[in-house]
Order: C-alpha cells, then sequence, then structure tokens
C-alpha cells in the first residue's frame, strides 16, 4: 500500500467512527482495537478499553447533551495516524459538570489525534475544551481571569523579567 493510500485507509476508519457516534451506534467494537486507549484533556479523564470510554465517556456526554451534530473541520491523515479539530452542536439536556439542564444549544470544541492498527483505532489523544462549554453555560472557570482578557484589554498582564545576559 503506499502512503497515500494507507493515509486514507485511515481516515476512512475515523470517517465510519463518526458516522457512527452521530448515528447514536451502541456497537463501536468494529471500530475500536481490543487494546483501545482514550487520553483526554483534564477534566476529561482516561479510558482504558471500549467499556470505559463508553460508560465514562460516550453515555455521559450523550446525558448530558442531545441532538448532536458533529463536525468535523479539518482532517490531516499521515499513514496509520489521523488527526482532525472540529465540535459538536448539542443541546444542554442533563447534568453537565454539577449544571442542571439548561436547555440552551451549545458548541463543544475538540481536537483528536487517533492511532489505527490492524484497521481500527487502538490510541486516541483527545482535547475538549470544557471551559468554553461552561462558559457559555454562565461559569467561568477562570473567575474573570483568563488571558483572553488581555486581548480585549480588560486584565493588563505582568510585567515581563527584564532578561539578562
Amino acid at each position: 500500500m503506499t502512503p497515500e493510500e494507507q493515509a486514507e485507509a485511515t481516515r476512512q476508519v475515523i470517517i465510519r467512527m463518526e458516522e457512527a457516534l452521530g448515528a447514536n451506534s451502541n456497537d463501536m467494537g468494529s471500530h475500536f482495537h481490543e487494546d483501545f486507549r482514550w487520553m483526554g484533556n483534564q477534566g476529561c479523564g482516561t479510558k482504558p478499553g471500549l467499556d470505559a470510554f463508553r460508560r465514562n465517556w460516550q453515555l455521559p456526554l450523550r446525558a448530558a447533551f442531545t441532538e448532536r451534530e458533529y463536525k468535523t473541520e479539518k482532517f490531516i491523515c499521515e499513514g496509520d495516524w489521523a488527526s482532525c479539530f472540529g465540535h459538536i452542536e448539542a443541546t444542554h439536556s442533563g447534568i453537565f459538570m454539577g449544571i442542571a439542564p439548561t436547555g440552551k444549544r451549545v458548541t463543544i470544541p475538540y481536537m483528536d489525534f487517533w492511532k489505527v492498527t490492524e484497521g481500527r483505532i487502538a490510541d486516541n489523544w483527545v482535547s475538549v475544551d470544557f471551559a468554553a462549554v461552561l462558559a457559555q453555560l454562565g461559569r467561568d472557570v477562570f473567575d474573570g481571569q483568563g488571558w483572553e482578557h488581555f486581548d480585549d484589554g480588560t486584565l493588563t498582564p505582568p510585567s515581563a523579567e527584564k532578561e539578562t545576559t
């Protein structure tokens, strides 16, 4: 298989898995390797195996956010590696991080990096921007001290120490 064909095969594995997630499939075994690992950023956790992924990520996400639409913006594939960034548009219908359902439509930004082995996803490194989701639901996890306030002028950055040579 050429490198281009391998990259396309990897991409197709990920696309089929995303389609299954979007269709609310409960049978994800055909998409994930038996040694599957899901490694998320702070607030998301780490899921060793498909059962843990389903129990501790897929089902809680479905309970908190319904009417989900997965919007992958860009795929990058090389050999047996794939990555993407995008977002989920969903309705906040269940408890999320202690916040009662609001019925608000939210955007859940994410980035994924996958390693495909034997035609199935073996590893998935994930970054989901829960701080952005919480902000949409009225909770500022940075308590007004987020560095985007340097950009809009509402906070002044501290002075950097002068470098010495």
